[in-house]
């Protein structure tokens, strides 16, 4: 009974505790969400600002230019694309007096088709009110403080990397050496995700770019970055970026063959980078489970929004390292991990004919 009983307590603290975790990264998660960005970006810049080191760069200076170097890039982008936001913006007041009357054509055909008569499609302008214009350019402003902040928090946790050693190394007592293999390995899933998942973001902005170049797509290099940054957030991501898409070509074009058209190369670009790009650039670094990633990505964007769905992926990774290194948590870190047993009643048919046509070249 005592046993139980303690148990049960001890279940119930954890649970407590869980709460606590939660409310904390809610209610903090201004000051939480740029620090994680920066810590992340410490760990994937820190090769970059500590080979300018290595060529007998003062530490500051090193830091300093890496990351005004990330920053011109992405400077350049971000004009280019505010660019192409505002001639988005401006083209909307066009497009809605132009094109509701045909919308509205589409979707009286497709009730004709379906034998539903009457339904119209609501005005385009209906969805922009001031309302929804503020809310935008709300969060569009707390978003710039964060990248502003982001910055800052790089340069420190880079420039006192030696601080933050010491100081792990200290807390840890005697077991110095299980606290460096950590770091290492969870520095690993980090720069491995975030530098790999860049590059796949680049590759796929690209492919999307050049097919909506040809399509005739009036703001194509906004569109490809759309569909290469909300590709970051996995199933959701590419869902809601290729609607959007879609159902701007279906707004600017005169035929219903352009956006099926759109719908079925970006599928195709999702197939490739889901099955060819991601597995050879990125891999099984982050090495968590289906589920998981659908957890983190729920839980994530209910906490942080876009970036919690961004970073919590990652973020279980780190923690299934964690739990792997301690014995009693050991298990979690399996329940969170990718290598599963699945024991089926009967071998399936794909697995059968797979093993007669092994059968069949070594006989």
């Amino acid at each position: 009974m005592a046993a139980s009983l303690a148990r049960i307590q001890k279940t119930a603290y954890s649970l407590f505790i869980i709460v606590v975790v939660f409310w904390i990264l809610k209610v903090g998660s201004f000051i939480i969400v740029p620090l994680v960005w920066g810590i992340f970006f410490a760990f994937s810049l820190f090769p970059v600002s500590n080979w300018f080191e290595e060529k007998r760069l003062p530490r500051g200076l090193a830091i300093t230019l890496t990351i005004v170097l990330i920053s011109a890039i992405a400077l350049f982008i971000f004009y280019t694309l505010i660019n192409q936001v505002l001639g988005l913006i401006l083209d909307i007041p066009e497009i809605s007096e132009s094109f509701n009357n045909k919308i509205s054509a589409y979707f009286a055909d497709l009730g004709g088709m379906i034998g539903i008569e009457g339904k119209t499609m609501p005005e385009i302008s209906s969805l922009f009110t001031p309302e929804n214009m503020n809310a935008t350019l709300l969060e569009a402003g707390k978003s710039l403080t964060l990248a502003g902040i982001v910055p800052l928090f790089i340069f420190l946790m880079l420039y006192y990397t030696d601080f933050f050693m010491e100081f792990l190394k200290k807390i840890s007592g005697e077991n110095n050496s299980s606290i460096l293999v950590w770091i290492d390995d969870s520095g690993k899933v980090i720069q491995s995700y975030l530098v790999g998942m860049t590059i796949v973001t680049g590759i796929v902005s690209v492919m999307s770019g050049v097919f909506f170049y040809f399509m005739g797509i009036k703001y194509y290099v906004l569109f490809a970055v759309l569909i290469g940054v909300m590709n970051l957030i996995p199933y959701v991501g590419v869902i809601i970026s290729s609607f959007l898409v879609v159902f701007y070509v279906l707004l600017t074009t005169d035929s219903l063959f352009y956006p099926f058209f759109t719908m079925f190369v970006l599928w195709i670009i999702q197939l490739t980078e889901n099955n060819l790009i991601t597995p050879l650039i990125v891999g099984s670094k982050v090495n968590v489970n289906t589920m998981v990633v659908i957890l983190a990505i729920l839980i994530g964007g209910s906490l942080w929004g876009v970036s919690g769905m961004i970073l919590f992926i990652p973020l279980m990774g780190v923690l299934k390292i964690t739990f792997d290194r301690i014995p009693s948590l050991a298990p979690y870190g399996y329940l969170l991990g990718d290598k599963f047993p699945v024991n089926e009643k009967n071998e399936n048919f794909w697995k059968l004919l797979l093993r007669k046509v092994k059968n069949k070249k070594e006989a």
